[in-house]
């Protein structure tokens, strides 16, 4: 199966502040014990995001005005902490196709990656910026174009980065490895059946 190629990524956003969000945060360890990661998405950022109770906390992501938004924009180091997929799972399930930050942690970005969901870079200023007209209007329109390298909202843009492997990958529709190894299973057997340990 061909996977889809990632030129960009449209839709509306939800800046939710903060330096070093780690994994923990992004889905608790409590409700990693999925079989599947189905249904993970209700329990994303859920202990910032409800009293013991169950009640509702004060958080962007609880703002009615943010509902459906799917892009998610954040501070430095997000995804920093342990290497649960969970976390970028989470994101995924919760409706939320990219993220927008200063920085990422490495693991973080590359599991990201691998469910087509970029992850690109901008400067602090740039995320201010970004930050304000999100919350100024819910509604803008924000299109990343992992091509340009740039994303824009409204009438303004601003410059951001991604590392060019992935960048490469989403161009060409080689973000997930697994879905590669699938698409090769013919010349895989085909050289399997070439060694003589092989045969069966």
């Amino acid at each position: 199966m061909a996977l889809e190629k990632i030129t960009s990524v449209t839709g509306r956003g939800v800046y939710v502040p903060g330096s070093d969000i780690d994994t923990d945060r992004i889905i608790p360890a409590r409700f990693m014990k999925c079989v599947t990661f189905d249904g993970l998405g209700e329990y994303l950022f859920y202990d910032v995001r409800h009293e013991e109770d169950g009640t509702l906390k004060s958080h962007p992501l609880n703002e009615a005005r943010f509902s459906g938004a799917s892009i998610l924009i954040s501070g430095i180091n997000f995804g920093c902490g342990s290497s649960r997929e969970h976390a970028p799972q989470a994101i995924s399930k919760a409706g939320f196709s990219a993220v927008i930050a200063q920085s990422f942690a490495e693991i973080f970005f590359g599991n990201c990656a691998t469910l087509g969901m970029p992850c690109v870079i901008a400067s602090a200023s740039d995320i201010d910026k970004l930050a304000a007209a999100v919350n100024a209007d819910p509604g803008v329109e924000i299109k990343i174009d992992v091509e340009a390298c740039k994303v824009s909202f409204g009438d303004q843009s601003i410059p951001v980065t991604i590392p060019s492997t992935a960048r490469d990958a989403f161009l060409s529709g080689q973000w997930d490895p697994i879905g590669e190894l699938l698409d090769g299973l013919g010349d895989i057997d085909k050289t399997a059946g070439k060694l003589s340990y092989m045969s069966r």
